[in-house]
């Protein structure tokens, strides 16, 4: 199995900044955002179970998923969206698990928004949390997307300092990227140290 570091931290702290930066110096990624998407890509067992229940009208014309036709059916509906995530968790988690203990490089970083609250930490050689002000993350989020209620956002996510407890480090991303990018590599040294000690 490889030297697995999850990766989290609230909407908004810069997770997929930091995720490329380790990718920029040939660190496998196990993204869970991805998976969930390869898992109902045209052909997979997936979406033909996701067509079998609402049938064609959850199907945009080229045959993809029409995640947007999904979301309705399933945003006011508990019994679909338990239906809904009883089918797709454990194919993600499957998928993730395949894409984890097929990496090659010398450890693979495991991109997980909720890996705290789903317990995945657990499964984690060392955890990651990038962190950033409240202010920070909302400015970023509606930067992002006017339209985006960030406080509720963030009222559903796991709170700031339980998230923190959780962490083996702690990345601060407050400041510009010249910091980002010296953060990263100096925890991409420490990683490469633990995953070698691991290996002995």
């Amino acid at each position: 199995m490889s030297f697995v570091v999850g990766l989290t931290g609230g909407i908004g702290s810069g997770k997929s900044t930091v995720a490329d930066l380790f990718a920029e110096l040939g660190i496998t990624l196990v993204d869970a955002d991805i998976v969930a998407r390869q898992v109902v890509e045209p052909g997979t067992p997936g979406l033909e179970a996701i067509v079998e229940h609402f049938g064609t009208r959850v199907l945009q014309a080229d045959g993809h998923l029409d995640r947007a036709a999904l979301r309705q059916l399933v945003f006011s509906n508990e019994s679909e969206r338990l239906w809904l995530n009883a089918l797709l968790h454990p194919l993600i988690r499957e998928e993730m698990a395949h894409q984890l203990g097929a990496a090659q490089s010398p450890y693979v970083l495991w991109v997980v928004p909720l890996l705290i609250e789903n317990g995945l930490y657990q499964d984690c050689d060392q955890v990651l949390v990038v962190d950033a002000s409240p202010e920070l993350q909302r400015q970023r989020v509606l930067a992002r997307d006017k339209t985006a209620d960030a406080e509720a956002i963030m009222a559903r996510q796991l709170e700031r300092n339980e998230r923190l407890k959780h962490a083996t480090q702690v990345l601060d991303n407050s400041g510009d990227l010249v910091q980002l990018k010296a953060q990263v590599q100096l925890l991409h040294r420490q990683y490469l140290s633990m995953a070698q000690q691991k290996r002995l």
